[in-house]
């Protein structure tokens, strides 16, 4: 898949295109119920398959002080949509004048991208003045496949009730809309170090987004990346210390603490795993964090020794959670 940052004062050329467009923040299986059309209407009409997505998110671009908990980076989007067999991922960077342009400019910018046919879900709208629908776009001259939402359980699968699921710690529910267990990728990066102080080092993550979409203390299955192949994480053990088998073939089992960290009156977001029986240099490695075990919400400990005690019960209870899954 070819990935194409788009501004307005830079069309690039591309071939006829059938084009999807949206947040396609989480690639549910609404997103892939359209993606998998896309890539059928592309291959009858001969065209190329595109998607067109957002950076940053609308929401994230109105409202930067509070904005919705997101479910995917970029590159997470970026893989789940090339995994489907998208040609093109279009990444339109949102700014003043891209969210100022009318519904005619919109189409306009989609006919000067070569896009020839659209595939869009019931309740798309676009333009500054929210008259563009799919009526418009097909009165402009664009094919337009219209596809109804998909449900479960007589509700529409969408990105907020993803993220009202993994809010409650419902691991089992938001597997069931995604289509896998939820996961976090990203880089291991310096920290505070706060965590080997307390005999329970941990690998702070990259979340490349402002805010995630979960909070609490977590089992998960962790895999390392390095350059985009996967590597042996227990090979990177020391002394004996190659961690714990997870779940997953492959995977090292892990205790995640995903938030702001209120114990130390910590003030960003932070993904920090802790590997169990594990000793090794993790950083610059990217680890895919698959989460398996909602344990707790965040806790605020009165001091470290307090802290200290409440990880260790925590690593112990998680271990103990891994044990009873064989």
């Amino acid at each position: 898949m070819q990935l194409i940052h788009l501004t307005l004062d830079n069309l690039p050329s591309l071939p006829p295109l059938a084009l999807t467009i949206g947040n396609y923040d989480g690639v549910h299986l609404g997103h892939q119920a359209l993606l998998l059309a896309l890539d059928r209407d592309a291959k009858q009409m001969g065209y190329q398959s595109a998607v067109m997505v957002f950076e940053p998110q609308p929401r994230e671009f109105f409202t930067p002080d509070d904005p919705p908990a997101r479910l995917t980076s970029l590159a997470e989007k970026a893989k789940y949509i090339g995994d489907l067999g998208v040609d093109y991922l279009i990444v339109a960077s949102f700014d003043q004048a891209f969210r100022s342009l009318s519904a005619q400019d919109f189409a306009t910018l989609l006919q000067g991208l070569n896009v020839r046919h659209l595939v869009l879900g019931d309740d798309f709208r676009f333009g500054h003045d929210r008259v563009g629908d799919k009526a418009f776009l097909a009165a402009a001259g664009f094919g337009v496949d219209s596809l109804h939402s998909v449900l479960q359980d007589g509700e529409r699968i969408s990105s907020s009730l993803v993220r009202k699921a993994l809010a409650a710690g419902d691991l089992a529910s938001a597997k069931s809309l995604l289509g896998r267990a939820y996961a976090i990728t990203g880089q291991v990066e310096h920290g505070d170090k706060i965590g080997r102080t307390l005999d329970f080092p941990t690998a702070n993550i990259a979340i490349n987004r402002i805010k995630p979409a979960l909070h609490g203390v977590y089992g998960a299955d962790v895999i390392g990346f390095v350059d985009g192949r996967q590597i042996d994480l227990a090979s990177l053990g020391k002394d004996g210390q190659t961690g714990v088998a997870g779940i997953a073939q492959g995977s090292l089992f892990g205790a995640v603490s995903v938030g702001k960290r209120p114990s130390v009156n910590g003030q960003d977001w932070r993904v920090e795993v802790h590997l169990p029986q594990f000793a090794g240099d993790l950083y610059g490695i990217e680890l895919q964090v698959t989460f398996t075990h909602y344990l707790h919400g965040e806790r605020k400990y009165d001091g470290l020794d307090a802290l200290k005690a409440g990880i260790s019960d925590d690593v112990a209870q998680l271990l103990k959670w891994r044990d009873a899954q064989g």
